[in-house]
């Protein structure tokens, strides 16, 4: 069996071709993908040849980690069945060509353990489950009637911001592109040359900017956090004495785990997180070059979606 791949054959190099998969063993299922999301973090940097060394690392690799498809293969002890719509957090099927994160293609065979079942009725949105969980894994212990700082008004951000809303805490969020600014439900978005606090006892960055550190520690309490939740490409440095005489707090909120996939799994069905009016960009999988390329250049581009559901 083969599939139509998304493959990043060195950097801003990208062609659409056909891979043939590993076989599905007695624990995978195979998954007809329907969407994947395009990544502007982790993927932009691994389209730019910019990405740190990281595990796996290497050209030619097929990207993406938010696919979501029916389960077409399963055995009959499988946590999936035939037919059920799952989301699919990556994928390494292709042999020799890495999977880093390997979701990008028409078909996937990945662990059935690992896929999360997913109401159908959500469609392309539910692409955006790792990023809900990215989020919720960086939430951390921000608690009712906290009124935290939000670095960042990306997808990210915004679902940050609404777990935060939704755990019953008053978020700010900085956003420096005025284009940026708008979709906010329940929080101000501010330019952060606007905001005069000096007191936020948890400040998560979702930026990516590894050029912050000093001006987010001047607006933290003494005893604060600072949550480094974005993807950093350049070394992060902060001036000591201000981060000493507040007694910060540095955290670095690693990627989801699959208990974050099942959290925000359960908001989504109980209502609680909305994954509504993040999607902006969508394009068939043949037209994978220009949508990287859009995705990675339009700042009006909050998220790009690939359709595979007519890549035969």
């Amino acid at each position: 069996m083969d599939a139509l791949a998304v493959i990043l054959e060195r950097p801003e190099r990208l062609a659409v071709s056909r891979l043939p998969l590993t076989p599905a063993g007695a624990a995978d299922a195979v998954i007809a993908v329907s969407w994947s999301g395009i990544s502007t973090g982790t993927e932009r940097l691994l389209w730019s040849g910019r990405m740190p060394p990281f595990p796996g690392m290497g050209y030619p690799l097929v990207p993406g980690y938010e696919s979501v498809g029916t389960v077409v293969e399963a055995a009959a002890d499988a946590p999936v069945r035939v037919g059920q719509t799952v989301f699919v957090p990556g994928a390494r099927c292709f042999g020799a060509v890495r999977g880093l994160f390997g979701g990008a293609a028409s078909h996937l065979v990945a662990p059935a353990a690992r896929l999360v079942s997913v109401d159908p009725a959500l469609g392309d949105r539910a692409c955006l489950i790792a990023l809900a969980a990215t989020a919720y894994r960086a939430l951390g212990g921000v608690a009712a009637g906290s009124t935290p700082l939000i670095v960042g008004h990306g997808v990210l951000g915004r679902l940050l911001a609404r777990l935060t809303v939704a755990v019953g805490a008053d978020p700010t969020v900085w956003e420096t592109d005025p284009t940026r600014r708008d979709g906010a439900t329940g929080y101000a978005v501010l330019a952060p040359d606007e905001d005069a606090r000096r007191d936020y006892a948890v400040i998560t960055d979702v930026s990516g900017d590894a050029s912050g550190l000093d001006g987010l520690i001047a607006h933290l309490a003494p005893g604060g956090e600072i949550v480094l939740a974005g993807f950093y490409e350049a070394p992060l440095s902060f001036a000591f004495p201000p981060a000493f005489m507040r007694e910060a707090r540095i955290r670095i909120s690693a990627e989801f785990r699959p208990d974050d996939l099942a959290a925000v799994t359960a908001l989504i069905e109980g209502g609680r997180l909305s994954l509504d009016g993040l999607i902006t960009h969508r394009a068939p999988a043949a037209q994978a070059q220009d949508a990287y390329r859009t995705a990675f250049a339009d700042p009006a581009c909050l998220k790009m979606i690939l359709d595979w559901r007519d890549a035969a």
